[in-house]
C-alpha cells in the first residue's frame, strides 16, 4: 500500500484523501491536512515513484487509481477525494472506474485531457543537480537556480530529497519515460454521477472554458469555482481560500 500521513482521528465524517500532483508528496500538504482535519480523519498518501513509496515502471492513471483504491478500501471507504494536477487526473480515473469508493470528488486546477505542458525540463534539471555537493536542501536550490529560476518551484523539488542519503526521493527515470502519460488521460467509458467540485486558479490556463463539455460528459453533475488571484499551484498559492472551498463543497447539503 501506498505510503499514507494519517492527520486527526476518525469520526462521523467518511475519510477525507487528499491525492498530490507530480513531484509531490503527502507531505506537501501537512497544513492543509492538518486544518482539514478538524472534521474528521484525512490520509494524504505519497503516489508510486514518489516519496516513500512503492517505485514501479507503470506509472499508467489506472494503475495510480489502483493505489488510491487500496488505501480507501484499507480505511474502510468510501472517502471524499482531492486531486491536484497529476492527482487530480488519478482521482478523477479512481471516481470513474470504482466509484462506489468515492463519496465527493474535488479536482484542482485539471481537466480530463490531454496536455502539451511538458514537464521534462524538469526532471533534467534535478538530475543536473550534484549530489555529491549537497550537505542541506538549499545547496541542491542553488543549483536548480541554474536552470528553474522560479523560487517556489527550488523550493517544492527540494522536498522531494532526502539529503542524508543524496537521492532523490522521485523515480525520475520512470516519469521521464511516462511522460506521456502523465500528461495524457485514459479514454474511459461511463461517468461518476457523484457530487464533483472542479476548483481552479483564476490565473491558470489548465482548465479552459472548451474543458467543460468533456467534463461534463464525464462527471455530469460537477459543479465549477475559480480561487481568481491563484493559478495552477492554488492550494499552495491561496492555502486559507482552497481550504475552505473544499470545506464548503464537503459540508454542502446536495
Amino acid at each position: 500500500m501506498l505510503n499514507t500521513i494519517e492527520h486527526g482521528q476518525p469520526g462521523q465524517n467518511p475519510p477525507l484523501l487528499i491525492v498530490h500532483g507530480l513531484f509531490g508528496s503527502g507531505r506537501n500538504w501537512g497544513v492543509i491536512a492538518k486544518r482539514l482535519s478538524d472534521r474528521g480523519l484525512v490520509l494524504a498518501p505519497d503516489m508510486r515513484n514518489h516519496g516513500d513509496s512503492l517505485k514501479d515502471d507503470d506509472h499508467s492513471y489506472p494503475a495510480l487509481a489502483g493505489d488510491l483504491a487500496e488505501v480507501i478500501e484499507h480505511y474502510g471507504g468510501p472517502a471524499d477525494v482531492v486531486g491536484h494536477s497529476m492527482g487530480g487526473k488519478a482521482a478523477m480515473v479512481l471516481a470513474l472506474t470504482r466509484p462506489e469508493l468515492v463519496r465527493r470528488l474535488v479536482v484542482a486546477d485539471i481537466a480530463p485531457v490531454a496536455y502539451s505542458h511538458d514537464q521534462a525540463r524538469f526532471i533534467e534539471a534535478m538530475r543536473g543537480v550534484d549530489l555529491s555537493r549537497v550537505f542541506k536542501r538549499s545547496d541542491a536550490a542553488a543549483q536548480l537556480a541554474e536552470t528553474v529560476p522560479e523560487k517556489t518551484l527550488q523550493s517544492f523539488f527540494t522536498q522531494s530529497l532526502d539529503v542524508t542519503e543524496k537521492q532523490w526521493k522521485l523515480n525520475l527515470d520512470v516519469l521521464d519515460d511516462q511522460m506521456d502519460k502523465i500528461v495524457g488521460f485514459p479514454e474511459i467509458e461511463g461517468s461518476f454521477e457523484g457530487p464533483a467540485l472542479f476548483l481552479s486558479g483564476g490565473k491558470s490556463d489548465y482548465v479552459l472554458p472548451e474543458y467543460r463539455d468533456r467534463i461534463r460528459a464525464l462527471f455530469p453533475h460537477a459543479r465549477f469555482a475559480k480561487l481568481p488571484d491563484a493559478g495552477h499551484w492554488l492550494h499552495a498559492e491561496e492555502p486559507r481560500a482552497f481550504e475552505q472551498s473544499v470545506r464548503a463543497f464537503l459540508e454542502m447539503d446536495l
